[in-house]
């Protein structure tokens, strides 16, 4: 019989998704919960596993292509018989297929096999038979008449750092051989492009795709799809900026206390394994001034009218990723202790990095901070996420000549920027918890104080 997929609900207020590849073809043999796609979200890369055991009949969208939720996807052949309408429904037992994110209870007791890779001369559907160097940007009138070459093996992260560094994947799985591609492997390639062992590759490659060499030919220009996390983004920027009355406000701090008390807390045994940094800090310093400033910590509802003041902080680091920039969130950050603090925002990074954070963590959010300081920069005027009233950018620390104790003497500076919305928090307000911030980071010992 055959069985529909239909594209789920991957997060809520979430409404389509774009295929950036099919990891499956027409004709193919997938085991119960099998990785069939990826698709990205204006959230996030997820991927899809088979909510079915059987052979791909169809796949009704191209890699590229985006598809509102609830529509078909992928229809299965599975073994079965026709369902019965006229037989009593009481007695019958039916696998339903799984909701993304959870299992599926195998329906047979062998475990589901790997899926074999293909070589360069098997024999594909027209959405995976293009090498994947840009996938969203396949055309099918094209792709039809390419010949069928392998998949090189990366992550949704690397393929777009490649699409942006214009390296060919292809190349650059000719040169590592079968293994999943790294950022190294394309920063090393383009750093070799000139060498004989790189140009003996791509030659390798051409002869054994000549559609491989049209790569060279630069346009003068590229135009990129306005998709998934980027066009996300935009529209939230822009409904912010022109939704919020944003004011933007400044104060440069002496921090050298801070980086002692981290120095010495890495040199702790106990401490060491949190790794904690000047973000941690600054993040627990955050939760401890918004308990004093509750308008930070506010949704401005204009439909009922009301001011919603949270009694938690759900709080937002922005991660620069590949896709661009996301904002996870540490849930109940105020409850945690320094470590835990440092313990979450590094395990929100490693996600964001490998592309896998899930929508449900890209939702709410009572306060953002951005940490601006890792790209070299002092300072900023960051936008307001939509629904928050509040986020600081955190700037790089400074080893320069400071004012100390009525002498000049090198002290570790750093500049806080923040931004909030004029219709919750006044100028006071906004200066008061900026203060607050400022004093726990000067002297660590003053967030025995605050509360």
């Amino acid at each position: 019989m055959i069985a529909e997929f239909r594209l789920p609900d991957l997060g809520e207020g979430l409404t389509e998704a774009e295929v950036v590849q099919w990891l499956v073809a027409p004709g193919e043999q997938v085991a119960l919960n099998q990785t069939l796609a990826e698709v990205e979200t204006a959230k996030a890369v997820v991927e899809l596993p088979s909510p079915y055991e059987g052979t791909v009949a169809e796949l009704h969208a191209d890699a590229g292509e985006t598809v509102a939720v609830g529509s078909p996807l992928i229809a299965f052949e599975v073994v079965g018989e026709e369902p019965d309408a006229s037989a009593p429904s009481a007695g019958a037992e039916r696998a339903e297929p799984n909701l993304v994110g959870y299992g599926a209870a195998p329906s047979t007791s062998g475990r589901p096999a790997r899926r074999a890779r293909r070589t360069g001369a098997s024999t594909r559907a027209v959405d995976v038979a293009v090498i994947e160097a840009a996938p969203h940007d396949a055309s099918p009138s094209v792709v039809a008449e390419l010949p069928v070459v392998e998949r090189p093996r990366s992550t949704p992260p690397v393929r777009a750092y490649a699409k942006r560094a214009g390296v060919d994947l292809a190349l650059v799985a000719a040169v590592v051989g079968d293994r999943v591609i790294t950022r190294a492997d394309i920063d090393s390639f383009a750093s070799t492009g000139g060498s004989a062992e790189g140009r003996s590759a791509a030659e390798h490659a051409r002869e054994a795709s000549p559609a491989l060499g049209a790569t060279e030919d630069r346009a003068r220009e590229v135009r990129l799809p306005i998709r998934g996390v980027r066009k996300h983004t935009a529209a939230a920027m822009v409904e912010s900026a022109f939704t919020a009355p944003h004011v933007t406000v400044f104060h440069t701090v002496d921090v050298t206390a801070t980086v002692e008390l981290l120095d010495s807390l890495r040199a702790d045994r106990v401490w060491a394994e949190h790794r904690i940094g000047p973000l941690a800090v600054v993040a627990k310093a955050v939760c401890l001034a918004l308990g004093r400033t509750p308008g930070l910590n506010a949704h401005w509802d204009e439909a009922a009218g009301e001011i919603v003041q949270y009694r938690y902080v759900d709080l937002g680091i922005a991660a620069a990723t590949e896709r661009g920039l996301i904002v996870p969130n540490i849930r109940d950050a105020e409850r945690l202790g320094l470590g835990g603090v440092a313990d979450a925002i590094r395990d929100l990074a490693d996600t964001a990095r490998a592309g896998k954070t899930a929508p449900a963590e890209l939702q709410g959010g009572t306060f953002s901070i951005s940490n601006i300081g890792v790209f070299g920069i002092d300072a900023g005027t960051p936008i307001l996420p939509p629904g928050q009233s509040g986020i600081l950018a955190v700037g790089a620390i400074r080893r320069q000549p400071w004012e100390h104790r009525g002498e000049t003497a090198l002290r570790d500076v750093m500049t806080l920027s923040l931004s909030f919305d004029h219709r919750l928090v006044d100028g006071a307000e906004g200066a008061r918890f900026l203060r607050d911030v400022a004093d726990v980071l000067q002297e660590p010992g003053r967030a025995m104080l605050l509360g």
